[in-house]
């Protein structure tokens, strides 16, 4: 990619910063200064002809191009890193490795599972937490065997197909109007904000079906760098509301505040086994 065959280097630090959310968090990680980073990244930027990155004072984040380039290239990346470290190792055959990624499941997920045990007693699980940004490179690199997460469409080169779905809840600070109701419409959100907790890995929901929704009359959406725990204080402090699935909605009781259901279009959040 580039005459003095640096091309890899200029892309560990472009990933770095998307993992870290933050030039200063990358260069501790890499032990190198702040200033090496950003002068890679933007070598990388000028190479490519494309801004990869937004810049403020509370850290980086993607642009769309930048993130559509990433997504592409970052399984390339890894899979090159596993040839260089000679990694193949034989896996268990065994064990069926099971992602989720910013999925609860809940009881459904659960009877998957025990269906499956019970049909396959032989084969053993190993279940963990994957970050939005890696899921799709632990598939391809062989880490994981199957992947649940949001639906955001197809995968490309990978088989995939829509397991679930569940209902939307709105979190609402208790002392709105709008906790007397069974339901919530997206139009009665239409004068608030909607808090979306966005980490390194990017944001738990599709943005982009969010920031359509607001376009049609829905709450204005408002990221968050920020954990759940700390867009739940939001809600209390009445900044705004947060959504969840109803498996989480029915399992996690927050103080001075009560989860509605959504109804209507865009209410219900699809999960796909990749």
């Amino acid at each position: 990619m580039t005459p003095n065959g640096n091309a890899l280097r200029l892309l560990a630090y472009a990933l770095a910063a998307v993992d870290h959310g933050s030039l200063r968090r990358a260069a501790r990680a890499m032990r190198v200064r702040e200033s090496s980073v950003s002068r890679n990244i933007v070598k990388l930027e000028q190479h490519l002809e494309v801004q990869l990155f937004e810049r403020d004072v509370r850290g980086v984040r993607l642009t769309e191009p930048g993130r559509a380039w990433i997504d592409v290239v970052r399984a390339h990346y890894e899979g090159l890193l596993d040839a260089f470290n000679d990694r193949v190792g034989d896996k268990d055959a065994k064990t069926l490795r099971i992602g989720l990624c910013c999925v609860r499941g809940g009881e459904f997920l659960r009877g998957i599972i025990a269906r499956f045990g019970s049909l396959c007693p032989d084969v053993s699980f190993s279940i963990e937490d994957v970050p939005a940004g890696r899921w799709l490179s632990a598939i391809r690199r062989r880490h994981l065997d199957l992947v649940f997460t949001h639906d955001f469409g197809a995968v490309p080169s990978c088989c995939s197909e829509v397991f679930w779905q569940e209902r939307l809840f709105v979190l609402l600070p208790s002392s709105h109007s709008l906790v007397d109701r069974p339901v919530v419409a997206w139009s009665d959100l239409a004068e608030m904000c909607l808090l979306v907790p966005v980490g390194p890995e990017g944001p738990l929901f599709d943005l982009r079906l969010l920031e359509r929704i607001a376009a049609t009359g829905g709450p204005a959406v408002q990221t968050c760098r920020a954990n759940q725990a700390t867009v739940a204080l939001k809600v209390q402090l009445g900044e705004g509301v947060t959504l969840a699935e109803e498996s989480c909605a029915r399992t996690t009781a927050i103080e001075s505040t009560m989860w509605k259901p959504l109804a209507g279009q865009n209410s219900v959040s699809s999960i796909r086994a990749v």
